[in-house]
């Protein structure tokens, strides 16, 4: 035991090596190299390391990826390091429920280990490495004790430099370990641990991003994997567009890698049989390759009639586009609401449906018809769990088209919160949902007022393709939102 334990302390690095100076432009070479798009992340990255260069002693803030899976959270902590010319180390903290994981077991113990930490720093051999601790979201909290409070002395500036690993008794100063942590939501991050990183969020990619995505990196990187040359297939890159659109509905690109990968495989079984030695991949082609398209643009049939309404909403794994439809049937003034919907969610509707009874006459409703009819309102996607309250304008505005007998616009989706006197309050999650929009052929997106600050972080090619109407109120999502009533035919009902 005690062999052990030596062998550990005269095994760690305890001196700094010496370190090259931070060449920012190979940096800036590096991250082009290894990533296209990113330009808001990129320059915050060269900014880090320019403050390293400068000032090498300093505290260094420890930077937190956010995002959903397959956007490049990883991949650039390994940019990092090379650009930084150190060490690359990762610490994978997705189900880690033990402190004694993060921070080491006594030595009492038969079998006792060093923490993870201090692992990680024996495996890179430096003092001074890139450590990325990868999904720091989803470490739980066993009997053993709650191992993000053990991470809260490694990652505070202030205290790293003699965090103090149970095994080896003695304080190891990490405060030359460059931090780079990965999450995709904030969710399962408690708060203090929350304080003492600095979040760089990454939203989803734009088709267009996806189609330089798939050209540069995935179609080359899928050679390789399947033991092709480059001389041997050509993908005509509006084969590649048909991939993104109609076969990936995701924000990262991890699915259309393996779509790709399906498609070089059908033709590694043609040049193995010797049937080819040249093969080029048009869009026709792609159907037989990978079945039927799982992805539609259903936008225009789900809003063609009065009371269907498109929303936008947040998820986990990137943006996404959502209906709201109502429907009247003659009845007592009763409400239902189905699509498994939260309790934030159910209010919604009623906060809506309060606000239309209320502007009736202003909006040329017969008050009556509240009384005499039973609303119904619903949300596809009955299995999916959904709540949140930014789908308050959506509700409105399904309600008004469904009453006044006007259809939404199909080409226009919406989000925002709304409150009784009329106002649209602002949400979260506006990049993702923006992206989300452009993506499914939107062309119109009415976000609150109050989310214009939110505008720079929208990626340029989301902007692009859309036109943004601000909403301060109900009133102006309904002038924006519907078609005029002589546009919809009188046998609609």
């Amino acid at each position: 035991m005690v062999r052990s334990y030596l062998d550990w302390l005269i095994d760690l690095p305890w001196s700094i090596p010496d370190e090259k100076p931070i060449d920012i432009a190979e940096a800036r070479k590096i991250l082009d190299q290894d990533h296209y798009g990113l330009e808001k992340i990129k320059s915050r990255i060269i900014e880090y390391l320019a403050v390293r260069k400068l000032a090498p002693g300093g505290k260094a803030p420890i930077l937190c990826f956010l995002g959903p899976p397959g956007v490049g959270k990883t991949s650039l902590g390994q940019s990092i390091a090379r650009a930084m010319s150190r060490p690359f180390v990762r610490v994978s903290l997705g189900g880690v429920h033990d402190e004694a994981e993060i921070r080491g077991h006594r030595r009492t113990y038969v079998g006792a280990l060093p923490g993870n930490i201090i692992q990680a720093i024996k495996k890179a051999g430096a003092r001074n490495c890139v450590m990325m601790l990868d999904e720091i979201d989803k470490m739980g909290r066993g009997i053993q004790g709650d191992p993000s409070a053990a991470m809260l002395e490694v990652l505070d500036p202030e205290q790293n430099g003699t965090f103090r690993d149970n095994y080896l008794g003695v304080p190891f100063d990490l405060s030359r370990v460059v931090f780079i942590a990965t999450a995709n939501m904030l969710d399962g991050v408690p708060g203090p641990l929350l304080d003492r990183m600095e979040l760089i969020s990454l939203a989803g990619y734009t088709e267009d991003e996806k189609l330089e995505i798939a050209k540069r990196y995935l179609v080359r990187r899928q050679l390789e994997a399947n033991g092709i040359k480059a001389e041997q297939v050509e993908i005509d890159p509006d084969a590649l567009r048909l991939i993104i659109k109609s076969y990936t509905r995701e924000a990262g690109v991890r699915n259309l890698e393996r779509e790709i990968g399906k498609v070089l495989r059908n033709v590694a079984v043609q040049i193995a049989e010797g049937s080819t030695s040249h093969a080029t991949i048009a869009p026709k082609d792609i159907v037989s390759l990978l079945g039927q398209p799982r992805f539609e643009n259903e936008i225009a049939q789900r809003t063609s009639i009065p009371g269907v309404a498109t929303g936008l909403a947040w998820t986990p794994v990137g943006g996404d586009i959502l209906f709201i439809e109502a429907s009247r049937t003659p009845g007592r003034g009763g409400l239902t609401i189905t699509g498994q919907l939260g309790d934030v969610m159910r209010e919604s509707v009623q906060a809506a449906l309060t606000l239309v009874k209320g502007r009736a006459s202003q909006l040329g409703i017969d008050p009556a018809i509240f009384e005499r009819s039973d609303i119904h309102v619903h949300v596809p996607a009955g299995a999916t769990p959904k709540d949140g309250p930014s789908a308050g304008v959506a509700m409105f505005t399904a309600l008004t088209s469904l009453l006044t007998d006007r259809t939404v616009r199909s080409d226009t989706a919406m989000t925002g919160e709304i409150s009784l006197r009329g106002l649209v309050l602002p949400v979260g999650g506006i990049k993702e949902k923006v992206v989300a929009a452009a993506a499914a052929g939107l062309t119109r997106v009415m976000l609150p007022a109050r989310n214009k600050r939110d505008y720079d972080d929208i990626p340029a090619g989301a902007r692009a393709k859309l036109e943004f109407i601000w909403l301060e109120r109900v009133d102006e999502a309904i002038a924006a939102a519907l078609e005029p009533a002589k546009a919809t035919p009188a046998a609609a009902e």
